[in-house]
């Protein structure tokens, strides 16, 4: 697997994947499964090294809301490229919930979409194994003006707009 971050290009696996069965490392950074970390949350929050959790797209971000100041890392699952659930988490996950830790799309990411969910916050991607990394990295150029608001902060083109009409900042 490749790993395309947003601002980084082509970065290294640091975190490992657990299964529900294996056990756990003592201080690496760990990604952990959904039923995992609601059955050992409290073993999992007293251990060393990042935490880093697998989020199902149909469970709502409010349930962990509570405990992202304890996550590094949530990978929001991408099932099928029409599956957009994973765009709704992220966007509430950074602009409600305020979470600041990484967003990493896995599943079915495309390069058409990288742009796309750069929008709603995620910044790394987790890339196909054969996929061109360079050719991908440039999809967060692809559109230089943005229509709506989002978690990325650009400025809409009505914001734009009024810029240049006001000369205001």
């Amino acid at each position: 697997m490749q790993l395309l971050k947003k601002d980084q290009g082509l970065i290294e696996e640091t975190w490992v994947h657990c299964t529900d069965l294996e056990p756990l490392p003592v201080s690496e950074n760990i990604i952990v499964g959904y039923g995992r970390w609601l059955n050992e949350q409290e073993t999992l929050l007293k251990r060393n090294g990042l935490l880093g959790l697998e989020l199902p797209n149909d469970v709502s971000p409010a349930d962990i809301s509570d405990k992202l100041d304890h996550l590094s890392l949530i990978l929001l699952d991408f099932p099928a490229f029409n599956d957009g659930r994973a765009y709704s988490q992220a966007q509430l996950l950074r602009n409600r919930y305020g979470f600041k830790g990484e967003l990493r799309a896995s599943g079915h990411v495309l390069r058409d979409q990288l742009a796309f969910m750069a929008r709603c916050g995620i910044d790394c991607f987790e890339l196909p194994l054969h996929a061109p990394a360079q050719e991908w990295s440039k999809a967060f150029s692809d559109f230089s003006n943005m229509y709506q608001g989002a978690a990325d902060g650009f400025a809409t083109i009505a914001q734009k707009r009024h810029l240049d009409q006001t000369g205001a900042e």
